[in-house]
């Protein structure tokens, strides 16, 4: 568990000044993966793993950002920022800061202090956590030297899309930094992203999230997300050529993959497939949810990782081994492979009184079946970003 007063005591040990506190939660994706940004639909739930911002002003115009988690401090002016990513971690907090001042947020040199419990490279959405949380903090020193810009949570989840994109360089869709800014306690988030509206479905306090990791990292920077995104894109245009009213593979239906298909490389349509059908997935699972249909539920999240590792291909061994070996377990409601795939985390929907068992199970048989010591996260739905 994060632990709010340590970070707040190395702020002020190294800064001298007592910090304005900020949490933003990571999360799990239940169901819906490489959907939001086709403008589909996502179902996931702010989790208690989250990053910690802590900020004070500054009376010159450096900013100094330091991580607990890297042991790095990075130092700014902020009249000369960078333009182009550096590939370090300061890429996140100062992606965040050019498009706050882009969009006229008047901002003041500050020192920012940031700290996280969300395992990097998991696929629980560290970097939206900390892009989510900086934002909270530096809106909070610019409001202190007068700026007047409000923002609204899916607001800022935008802007944090916006860094995230065209200054990280990675073609997020908005779902991460949403439910960061978004997620409530014991609840799922259905959220359309086409206009962003959203409803919450309840979880019921019988069911536990437990989150097993494969150890298996990832980089979203790296060419295989963005390859994927754009086979979507490619396939979307095809369909498009048919129907002009397509704009995303949002308005794409079964029929007309089936109609139009062989018009596309197989690898796209396989792309397609996954992305048109897991949004009817989504739908449907967010409806069992609110009907707590535990057995519809778990097959949607079967349906889904099949669909994930077959048509998407972005499933890896070591998660088809983790959901194999979960789903043979009768605690077990449902479990797939949730993030941006290529590694990562399995969710899995546990019966609470037996996720703890069910959490030593899957540590030892998958040391077993492939002699790597996973992760075990016990999770609740948590509140999105907030101050403290």
């Amino acid at each position: 568990m994060l632990d709010v007063s340590a970070t707040k005591e190395v702020h002020v040990k190294r800064f001298g000044a007592e910090p304005a506190m900020f949490m933003a939660p990571g999360r799990v994706n239940l169901i819906g993966e490489h959907t939001d940004y086709s403008e589909g639909f996502v179902m996931p739930a702010a989790i208690d793993f989250a990053t910690l911002a802590g900020v004070s002003p500054r009376a010159d115009r450096q900013i100094s950002i330091s991580s607990e988690n890297f042991g790095d401090q990075a130092v700014f002016d902020l009249d000369f920022l960078p333009h182009h990513p550096r590939h370090h971690w300061s890429d996140y907090p100062i992606g965040v800061l050019t498009v706050l001042k882009e969009v006229g947020v008047k901002v003041s040199g500050f020192n920012l202090t940031l700290s996280g419990d969300v395992p990097l490279g998991s696929g629980l959405s560290s970097s939206a956590s900390v892009e989510v949380a900086t934002a909270l903090a530096i809106l909070e020193v610019a409001a202190k030297s007068g700026s007047t810009h409000h923002f609204s949570g899916p607001e800022i989840a935008r802007l944090c899309q916006r860094a995230e994109n065209h200054f990280v360089g990675t073609q997020s869709g908005i779902m991460d930094q949403f439910v960061s800014c978004c997620g409530a306690a014991g609840k799922a988030l259905l959220l359309d992203c086409r206009d962003l509206s959203f409803e919450l479905a309840p979880i019921s306090p019988e069911l536990s999230i437990v989150i097993c990791n494969t150890m298996v990292k990832h980089s979203h920077a790296g060419g295989e997300y963005n390859t994927r995104r754009a086979e979507i894109e490619a396939g979307a245009e095809i369909i498009r050529l048919h129907r002009s009213d397509v704009r995303f593979l949002r308005d794409v239906t079964v029929a007309d993959l089936e109609r139009w298909g062989d018009e596309m490389l197989p690898d796209v349509l396989k792309r397609c497939r996954h992305v048109v059908t897991e949004n009817l997935r989504t739908v449907a699972a967010a409806r069992a949810l609110e009907q707590n249909d535990l057995p519809t539920l778990g097959r949607l999240m079967a349906e889904s990782h099949a669909s994930y590792r077959d048509d998407f291909e972005a499933s890896c061994k070591e998660a088809d081994i983790l959901v194999e070996l979960a789903s043979r377990e009768p605690a077990c409601v449902g479990a797939r492979l949730t993030g941006g795939g290529f590694g990562g985390c399995t969710v899995n929907l546990v019966h609470t009184a037996e996720a703890d068992q069910f959490g030593k199970k899957m540590l030892e048989e998958y040391l077993q079946a492939t002699g790597i010591a996973a992760e075990i996260y016990h999770c609740h739905a948590a509140a999105g970003a907030h101050r403290i």
